[in-house]
């Protein structure tokens, strides 16, 4: 891939770190998908969980960058790294582009290159992975007690959705663009009961993971709102974890910690006449309300949404048969679903 499509090298994403006020809990949901507990930062409460290729740090610190993050948010995403080739060029072309350097330890608790990314969370850079060694060997230590638990089969991360204020998708989406060679691959303009959102879609120039945009539309009671006001700004929305067999990761998980929202019973009385080809348990599917979509003949994805767990972020479960979209024909139901959490809540 070119320089010019790919101007940093990017290569994937490396960790996704999370801070908290309550960390027992948050803990407690990693733990629940499958994430073993393994180690901690070399002199730092950094606390690393492992499932496959999706590695998360848990920032436990009561002062610095991830701890002013959490005051001002609540829990959140304060963090993600990137894998470049070479990350102290990375940030210098980021910066040249126009990225804002993240440059103390005042603005990062990780050492690291950095720039500030949505809602001035951070994306460090990252060049060792892969055949070059790894930053869980060289930097963290394995904990005194470990927690391995048995994985659920969450292999990677599809995509992290980012909500941001009316008016400035744009300004978000030319930031991807522009600094990383992220491109546009779907738009959405999406109408529920009572409220609407649009959605812009963007897919890394290494066309390892997305990036989708959602803006609300109208008054502020929409679920894209909601999110804003609650988390005081935009950020990561959800994160999808990709599965090869959503059945089954589904039915290892504990579904008293992790609820997930409600589809219409009717939803299931077209969608496998819409979508005939599909492999799984249909009664399956219909019990654990996955979502069924298909972009054409013979290609399908199964997907399912959890309710919001930290704050107002929550996680998606994928499944991809030989389907690269986002699950287009559910926007509907699933935006609708969401409306009635939002009922049931009081936001409307």
């Amino acid at each position: 891939m070119s320089e010019s499509t790919n101007p940093l090298g990017l290569m994937g994403i490396e960790f996704t770190e999370y801070a908290t006020p309550d960390a027992d809990y948050m803990e407690q949901v990693f733990t629940d998908f499958g994430f073993s507990k393994l180690k901690t930062f070399k002199g730092k409460d950094i606390v690393y969980f492992n499932q496959n290729d999706i590695h998360f740090l848990l920032n436990n610190s009561r002062e610095g960058f991830s701890a002013e993050f959490a005051k001002s948010h609540g829990p959140a995403i304060c963090s993600m790294g990137w894998r470049v080739a070479d990350a102290d060029a990375a940030f210098e072309e980021a910066v040249k582009r126009g990225a804002k350097p993240a440059t103390d330890s005042t603005h990062k608790d990780l050492p690291y290159p950095a720039i500030f990314g949505i809602g001035d969370s951070l994306i460090y850079f990252i060049d060792i992975f892969g055949n070059k060694g790894s930053i869980y060997v060289n930097d963290f230590e394995d904990l005194a007690e470990q927690n391995v638990v048995e994985d659920k089969g969450f292999l990677r991360i599809d995509h992290l959705t980012n909500n941001v204020y009316q008016g400035t998708m744009e300004t978000w989406a030319n930031f991807y663009k522009d600094i990383f060679g992220f491109t546009e691959v779907r738009y959405f303009d999406i109408k529920g009961v009572e409220t609407a959102l649009i959605s812009y879609a963007l897919k890394s120039p290494c066309e390892t993971f997305c990036i989708p945009i959602n803006e609300g539309k109208g008054d502020k009671n929409n679920q894209i709102d909601e999110y804003l006001e609650k988390y005081d700004g935009p950020g990561v929305q959800h994160i999808a974890f990709l599965t090869n067999d959503l059945v089954s990761s589904l039915d290892k998980l504990d579904q008293s910690t992790i609820a997930t929202l409600d589809i219409i019973p009717e939803y299931y009385d077209t969608i496998f006449d819409r979508v005939p080809w599909v492999k799984e348990d249909k009664e399956k599917i219909k019990k654990h309300q996955i979502l069924v979509d298909s972009q054409g003949d013979d290609c399908y994805l199964l997907q399912i949404f959890s309710k919001n767990l930290f704050g107002p972020i929550f996680i998606e479960m994928i499944q991809r048969v030989d389907d690269g979209g986002f699950g287009e024909g559910n926007f509907q139901a699933l935006f609708e679903s969401i409306e009635r959490d939002q009922r049931k809540r009081g936001v409307l």
